[in-house]
């Protein structure tokens, strides 16, 4: 894997990067699942390398944790060009990306993870500089201000961003290859799963490996971080191969339940069922009655349980459905107006 330079985390224990560059897979043949994403951009890679050109832009939007950054190291590594990474809330002004892409060298790859939070001065420069391959530096200021031209080299730009719709249409429409990334089945978190324990070095059983990818949320990211947490948990009460009851131990002992809920996932669901009869309740009131912020609430408990059909949004407030109360052995209450918001 070529080397990269990174705006992102540079006082990040350098442990813990190794461990995360060793489970990232170098190459397009190795990555797991996405296969229609891995195709298009092979496809796409293969022609620019064919050409001796440098590949489009690449846009990558889909929930955290689903592969965007492992992407981007790939197609990297796949045009054997180096790979800077920088965020978009990391510029906030228009000198900031100046600065990075007068810094680049040809045919390399800037990787811009939440490239929506960037902001507009920003993102108007990005804009020639993705089209004409120049930016517009401005000497002086007021009337006598002078905007100075200056070539940089080709480059490829592949931004990654969880709220696609978010991004101005002018900035989406200049992406050659726009990918969406999706949830991965348990079948292919398992595979993952399986290959990040041989690198860790943690003998799994395969239903070990199958408990755990169930409880990983349909996310890589998810399943490599409890896997670690099994392995701790083995290694410290019960050496040998990990065995599918010693999994659930270990992932009970953490909070995780069989369908992959945390402690503020089951807050969520048991405050709506219990201490409102089901809702509708408002995300103010819901948030103090866990202890929590609105926006950890709305943006980190919420969309699981949504997506499981726990809970739903109305515009009356957060409501439970009878597969919430399921979930938690509950019945519901006698009288509701469940569905009738």
């Amino acid at each position: 894997m070529k080397a990269y330079q990174s705006d992102l985390d540079p006082q990040a224990n350098p442990d813990d990067q190794a461990i995360d560059q060793a489970l990232r897979p170098p190459e397009l043949a190795e990555f797991i699942g996405q296969p229609r994403v891995v195709s298009q951009l092979s496809l796409l890679l293969d022609a620019a390398k064919q050409r001796g050109s440098v590949p489009d832009h690449v846009l990558l939007s889909g929930p955290p944790g689903l592969g965007k950054t492992t992407l981007a190291m790939i197609i990297a590594h796949e045009m054997s060009a180096p790979l800077r990474i920088s965020s978009g809330p990391a510029i906030q002004h228009a000198g900031d990306l100046a600065a990075i892409l007068s810094g680049l060298t040809e045919g390399e790859v800037f990787f811009l993870d939440e490239i929506h939070r960037m902001s507009r001065p920003a993102e108007e420069m990005l804009y020639l500089a993705m089209e004409d391959f120049r930016v517009d530096v401005v000497v002086g200021k007021g009337p006598g201000a002078t905007a100075i031209p200056l070539e940089i080299p080709r480059f490829t730009l592949v931004g990654a961003t969880t709220r696609v719709g978010l991004l101005p249409g002018p900035l989406r429409d200049r992406f050659g290859f726009t990918a969406q990334l999706d949830y991965y089945d348990d079948a292919t978190l398992t595979s993952i799963i399986e290959r990040s324990a041989t690198y860790l070095g943690v003998n799994l059983d395969l239903s070990a490996a199958e408990v755990i990818a169930s409880r990983s949320r349909g996310t890589p990211r998810i399943a490599n971080r409890l896997l670690r947490r099994v392995r701790d948990y083995a290694q410290v009460r019960a050496p040998g191969p990990v065995s599918a009851e010693t999994a659930s131990a270990a992932l009970t002992l953490f909070d995780v339940d069989p369908l992959g809920l945390d402690r503020l996932d089951r807050a969520v669901l048991e405050a709506i069922c219990k201490k409102f009869a089901g809702g509708p309740v408002g995300l103010s009131t819901l948030a103090i009655a866990v202890g929590e912020e609105p926006e950890t609430v709305a943006d980190v408990a919420e969309p699981f349980l949504v997506r499981l059909g726990f809970i739903m949004r109305t515009p009356r407030g957060r409501m439970a459905t009878p597969a919430g109360y399921a979930h938690l052995g509950l019945a519901m209450p006698a009288v509701s107006d469940l569905f009738n918001p």
